[in-house]
Order: C-alpha cells, then structure tokens, then sequence
C-alpha cells in the first residue's frame, strides 16, 4: 500500500506513514491529501494495528498546503474558487478522519509544522517532537487567514494564544507548544524516535478494542454537557465491561499474571 509520497512501514501492531515530498516540504498536495485518505481508510478496518505513527522525510514535517498547485488554479473560468472549495473539503475529510481512527495516532513533527501541517499536528491523538521544531499557523502573512488550521489549533491550545498565532503568524518553539498542550513530549533531537517509538509500544500492549471504544467515547463526551456525558460514558463502560478480553483483563489483575488476550 506504499506510495512513493506517502510510505508505510508496520512493525507488529504499529504502522509507521511517513510524508515522502521532501522537495515541497511534505506539503499537503491534492496527492498527499489522497494519500493520506487512503491509508487512513485502510487502517480504519485494519484490525492487526493497535497504533499509528505520523511523520516526515526531509528537514520539515509539513508546510501545508501546496501554495504552488492553488496558484495554477486561479487560471480556471472561477478563478479557482471550485478548486479551493474542493481542495478544502478534501482536507477536513482527511484530517477529521484522524480522530475517527480506532488506532491512537502519535505525530513526530521535526524541523517545521506550519499551517495545514500545524493543523495535522492539532489534529493527532498525541505527539512527540524535538527541541528544534517551530509550530506556525502562518498564512496571515501571505494575506491568507489559516481559517480551517485555526479549528484544530483551538481545539488543542487556550484561546488567545491561538488567536496570537493566527493574527502575528509567529512561530512558537517545541517547549512553548508543550506548554500549551498542542505537543505532549520534547525530547533532543537524537531521541525523537525512540521516544515515539517507546510511547506506541507501551499504548500498542493495552487492549486494543478498549483503546478503540475509548478513543472514539473520549471524543464524543467532550463535546457533551457534564451530566449527558457521564450518561454516555457509563452505557460505554458497560459495554467495555462484556468484552471477553476485558473479563480476561480483570481476571489476570487479580491472579497476578499477564492477561491472555486475543488481540482481535
């Protein structure tokens, strides 16, 4: 299922996709976007991978969008406008497909994240980054406000930062974006891969069908009141409690043993 802009490589239960455009800075072409949906498609019913590492080839993760390939379609009858619309729905089927994914998704950025590549980065379940990478969300300077970019990135961060970043187009360094939430490690950049590697190991030994449902019941309560989302959460729980895997679980924890999962 490799492409040669979008490679996948999967070691056990982690499958590793890895932007390969290092010429445009892995931006995210018409190409990369359907890459990018093709494999997340794939993962979506691939019950082996437990999780799912995102990054880049090159000395940037991701400049966003191809500022090349929007140009060419002004030269339309529209003046572009068709392609925009269809540009930009495409990446919000991409990108909110992320977060449907039963797998967990770890980003390893490095270098540059900017724009639509800072909203790839918002848009994971998690990641990892080194000290030297700068997050942007900087189309303001270019007379493009990061409209679409701004929904991820103020999901992830306090308000008024993001809007400082949207309307100053200013890069925040690794340690800033950690403080803020939009990345959960910094490490050196000598042990970004091994710390990525590390944390998908440990989250790939857990069940992965209790993972899924909670991944998928962590995004849906958030956007619930308070007591609607207990409500929902607790009908989840049950649920999780009939899991056979989950019976197993318990039963190991109590023996004092390793739990016989099936994994499936």
């Amino acid at each position: 299922m490799n492409s040669d802009i979008l490679l996948r490589n999967d070691s056990g239960a982690i499958a590793t996709l890895t932007l390969n455009t290092p010429q445009t800075l892995n931006a995210l072409s018409d190409d990369m976007l359907d890459a990018l949906q093709s494999q997340f498609d794939a993962l979506m019913q691939d019950k082996s991978i437990r999780v799912v590492i995102l990054k880049g080839n090159g000395k940037a993760f991701c400049a966003g969008h191809n500022l090349k390939e929007m140009t060419v379609a002004r030269q339309a009858e529209d003046g572009g406008k068709q392609y925009f619309l269809n540009l930009f729905a495409k990446c919000t089927k991409m990108m909110t497909t992320i977060p449907k994914l039963p797998q967990p998704v770890i980003c390893q950025p490095h270098g540059l994240a900017t724009a639509a590549g800072c909203q790839l980065v918002a848009s994971c379940d998690l990641a990892v980054t080194d000290t030297e990478t700068k997050f942007g969300v900087n189309g303001v300077n270019i007379g493009l406000f990061c409209s679409t970019p701004m929904v991820a990135l103020s999901r992830n961060i306090p308000r008024k930062h993001a809007f400082e970043m949207l309307t100053t187009g200013q890069f925040i360094p690794a340690d800033k974006a950690c403080e803020l939430g939009l990345v959960n490690r910094v490490v050196a950049p000598a042990d970004v891969e091994q710390e990525t590697q590390a944390l998908a190991e440990q989250i790939a030994t857990k069940l992965g069908a209790a993972v899924a449902i909670g991944k998928q019941a962590f995004y849906e309560q958030i956007q619930m009141p308070l007591d609607q989302a207990y409500a929902y959460t607790g009908d989840v729980m049950a649920q999780n409690m009939l899991y056979r895997d989950t019976e197993e679980g318990i039963a190991a924890f109590l023996e004092k043993r390793e739990p016989d999962w099936s994994q499936t």
